[in-house]
């Protein structure tokens, strides 16, 4: 079993920054795949950002280029997601998830990763 788990999320105002983090545990690689999508009320779950499990190759989606920066620690199965320049658009559900086998590819799509963390909400006020 592989545990993800979220943490970072809140209520910031518009032009301002957050930081996501993602701590996956288990039956995982030490270095896996990690990336980030956001699902907000009504609209379907959107990739944000992804990683490989060096940290040498990520991906972005268009909204996010530019203003968040995806980022891992290499010692451990932990990544981060930092949000400048918040939008009230930004505002959603963010969730971390895993793939079940590590790739120096970046997973973009959602069906490619097995583990889901629980989420964590990010509100943006204008």
């Amino acid at each position: 079993q592989v545990q993800v788990v979220e943490s970072g999320g809140g209520l910031v105002q518009a032009g301002g920054s957050l930081r996501l983090s993602c701590a996956a545990s288990g039956r995982t690689p030490s270095t896996n795949n990690m990336g980030w999508f956001r699902q907000a009320p009504g609209k379907e779950r959107d990739i944000v950002a992804a990683i490989n499990w060096s940290g040498d190759s990520t991906y972005y989606a268009d909204s996010a280029k530019g203003r968040f920066t995806i980022s891992r620690d290499s010692t451990k199965n932990t990544a981060y997601l930092q949000m400048n320049s918040l939008k009230p658009e930004d505002t959603a559900v963010y969730y971390c998830a895993v793939p079940s086998y590590s790739s120096s590819s970046v997973y973009t799509a959602s069906y490619e990763y097995r583990y889901w963390g629980q989420g964590t909400q990010v509100t943006v006020s204008s």
